[in-house]
């Protein structure tokens, strides 16, 4: 395996509140990789530390070899990492090819020169990107709607966007929370399946949040266990589900049972 990603000591505290305490995680190339736990357990702040929204009171998040504790939120999306977040932030008032656009935008490498005067190359590089972005559109079913506002799509179709538009930004490792949420079982199984052609298609690593235990054990590689900001269990779908410190914590045989 060849490590991409590699979390050790991750620790954040607000106030006398610890969400985070001494948490170790390591992803390879073209894993999927699963953080499970109840709410409040600490998982999105450890999405958060990963791509610059909060700095690490301690620990270190190598990745490709580079430190990111302290970079900020773009420099992260131009290491390679983008992310959705569990509630759809979709520019909602531009078209969906207008979304995927400005999100490419963190790949643009022109002088301000060369984009004020329109340079050839200036225009060979948008021309080049524009193709690509058709394909995405064409990837997840979207170019028939390209022209819509974000606004206008259906709820599921929005959630695909969103992971389009990160996409485009050419990440090795895509951080997905909650993908699922609000999605009725068929909507989640199509999901799954987009992630899985991802994976395998564009070369892009993934890390989820999900509370879809049918989604974890189904497309998860490993799965680390989260509890009041501990890692308590890390394993494949089996050992997690008859790992008895995660059934106490969190699973339960009800709440497996029913996929919640």
């Amino acid at each position: 395996m060849i490590l991409l990603l590699s979390i050790e000591k991750l620790t954040k505290a607000f106030g006398g509140l610890v969400a985070v305490a001494d948490v170790d995680a390591k992803v390879g190339q073209g894993e999927v990789i699963s953080i499970i736990g109840p709410n409040g357990a600490g998982k999105t702040t450890v999405f958060n530390m990963i791509t610059g929204f909060y700095h690490p009171d301690r620990g270190s998040i190598l990745f490709d070899g580079r430190e990111l504790s302290g970079l900020k939120p773009h420099e992260i999306t131009r290491a390679g990492i983008a992310r959705t977040f569990q509630n759809i932030r979709l520019f909602s008032d531009m078209t969906v090819m207008e979304n995927l656009i400005v999100a490419r935008q963190c790949r643009a490498n022109t002088t301000l020169l060369g984009a004020t005067i329109r340079t050839s190359a200036v225009k060979k590089k948008e021309l080049t990107d524009y193709k690509m972005l058709l394909e995405f559109l064409e990837f997840f079913d979207l170019q028939k709607n390209r022209d819509f506002k974000a606004s206008a799509l259906p709820y599921g179709e929005q959630r695909r966007l969103e992971i389009a538009r990160a996409l485009a930004t050419n990440p090795k490792l895509l951080l997905l929370d909650e993908p699922t949420a609000g999605m009725n079982p068929r909507e989640s199984e199509e999901l799954m399946e987009l992630i899985s052609q991802v994976v395998e298609k564009m070369k892009v690593t993934i890390l989820l949040i999900e509370h879809n235990m049918n989604v974890v054990m189904e497309i998860s590689d490993r799965i680390v266990v989260l509890d009041h900001g501990i890692k308590i269990a890390e394993g494949n779908s089996e050992e997690i589900q008859t790992n008895e410190a995660v059934i106490k914590a969190y699973l339960g045989d009800q709440s497996f049972n029913a996929g919640s």
